[in-house]
């Protein structure tokens, strides 16, 4: 079963209960500013399906609670008397907001323009909503209103990742951001239990106010007679791409420093949550993901004195590894509920119906991206079932490039002069979300747009290991260049 919100035709804009979470943030937010406030906007980003706005006359989209806070943040960064010149400083050439400048032009150009010189010249799996009324079905590309809340969708990433990224440049605080992501956390794996308990108690309604999204919200779906945690998303699949972006920040940032035991705690919390989402793509993102960072973390470790703790590590993880595939193996083989479990979240997943027209998509979104002359079809006209095909589709190779660009740029490595800053560590681990929720995108992602929890990670990665940088620059006894109380909170500057 799923359930809408119900909205009324007529109407431009529609307020839900939700609306009052979202204003009573923001302003609280707008008092605290985006440096002391980040933790209330990573406590929204699990409400995926709480909508700020209901907007019936545009194609019913929903502006979510999170999407408002994240143009909040940003603006409480431009209206700083030097917020510009602090945000010009992120877009210097070779940073990644140089490279996020670039894509942001070229996506709006080819969203804007393409869709209407390439008009029925290819067939697209369109993201309309109008065509979906029916289902995906194939139409002739042209203009929709699909383009513009998917160009929208992409510049709420590219403000908070400016915001983010300008405000730990000048104000590098590692703590800050521990706290804002075990918020993050917490309200995550909080909302996933609370949707379980709720579904088996029959009181599914308590969580509506946070499901007012225009969005089908898959509540009450089973995979072998297991009902999938979906929290305060609108599926499972964006829960466990969630709780694994979750994962990797505390799993990486374990292996980098000493372990606690809250820490560990983290860990294994949002594994138990990826796992618990049943999502076929989050478990094999979540595979792909460790055998990647290990081979990271080996590669950086080559040729270094190893120590006790390091030996432990790689012994004991190739032993659990070990363990959990005999396991596996054995409860595949004698346990026939394990059995259908495993069969209905992996073995047979692309033998299925889903799999082969996810398959399609994907090639239909290539050879859209053939037909329009290596350009793409812009923003909102293509879906596909990876996030490189739909970037390819949607961008071309141009704004592929410059979105590869901007990544490589975000993950690039540094050798800091003072590894031992545990900052550094904070920056490791932020990178390692990117990468994960990177992975897991080029499984099943419909569209170029990674949405504004991975465009946070890349902004406070980006920004504080800049921050990082220019301090230790700083030569000793210069004034300082810049002003973190000011910054804290832009509107008393």
């Amino acid at each position: 079963m799923t359930y809408t919100t119900q909205m009324a035709p007529e109407r431009g804009m529609q307020i839900v209960l939700s609306s009052v979470l979202a204003l009573a943030v923001i302003a609280v937010l707008a008092f605290r500013g985006p440096y002391r406030g980040l933790w209330m906007f990573f406590a929204v980003t699990p409400l995926a399906a709480a909508a700020a706005i209901n907007l019936p006359a545009v194609g019913g989209a929903s502006i979510l609670v999170s999407d408002l806070v994240a143009l909040m943040m940003f603006a409480l960064v431009i209206v700083h008397r030097n917020g510009l010149t602090l945000m010009a400083g992120t877009m210097r050439f070779g940073q990644p907001g140089f490279w996020m400048l670039l894509l942001m032009l070229y996506a709006s150009f080819a969203t804007l323009m393409l869709p209407s010189v390439f008009a029925g010249q290819t067939e697209v799996f369109s993201l309309s909503r109008r065509a979906n009324e029916s289902g995906i079905i194939s139409i002739p590309l042209g203009p929709s209103s699909g383009n513009l809340t998917q160009l929208f969708r992409l510049g709420l990433g590219v403000a908070i990742f400016y915001a983010t990224a300008t405000v730990f440049r000048v104000r590098p605080d590692g703590r800050t951001i521990l706290t804002a992501l075990t918020v993050a956390t917490g309200v995550n794996v909080a909302l996933g239990w609370l949707d379980v308990a709720t579904y088996a108690v029959g009181l599914e309604a308590l969580l509506e106010p946070i499901r007012s999204a225009n969005y089908a919200i898959l509540y009450d779906v089973r995979m072998a007679g297991l009902k999938r945690m979906i929290g305060g998303f609108p599926e499972a699949s964006s829960y466990g791409y969630f709780s694994l972006g979750l994962f990797a920040f505390w799993f990486q940032y374990w292996l980098d420093t000493p372990k606690s035991r809250f820490v560990v705690f983290m860990v294994v919390i949002t594994a138990v949550a990826v796992l618990r989402s049943t999502s076929s793509a989050s478990y094999v993102a979540f595979v792909a993901y460790l055998v990647t960072v290990g081979l990271l973390w080996g590669g950086r470790t080559f040729g270094m004195q190893t120590e006790r703790r390091t030996i432990a590590i790689a012994i004991g993880g190739l032993l659990v590894a070990w363990l959990a595939v005999i396991a596996i193996f054995a409860s595949y083989e004698y346990v026939g509920a394990v059995q259908a479990f495993l069969d209905r979240a992996l073995f047979n997943k692309l033998d299925g119906a889903s799999g082969v027209e996810r398959l399609s998509w994907n090639t239909q979104a290539f050879q859209n991206f053939l037909d329009t002359g290596l350009m793409g079809a812009g923003l909102g006209s293509v879906r596909a079932s990876s996030w490189f095909m739909a970037t390819l589709a949607s961008l071309g190779l141009i704004g592929t490039g410059l979105f590869a660009l901007f990544i490589a740029s975000v993950l690039w490595p540094v050798r800091p002069s003072n590894p031992q800053d545990p900052r550094w560590a904070v920056v490791r681990a932020l990178q390692s979300a990117c990468i994960a929720l990177l992975i897991s995108a080029c499984l099943t992602g419909a569209t170029p747009d990674l949405g504004v929890f991975f465009f946070a990670f890349c902004g406070l990665a980006a920004g504080l290991r800049r921050g990082v940088i220019l301090e230790v620059a700083q030569p000793l006894g210069a004034s300082p260049t810049r002003a973190p109380a000011r910054v804290d909170n832009p509107a008393r500057a």
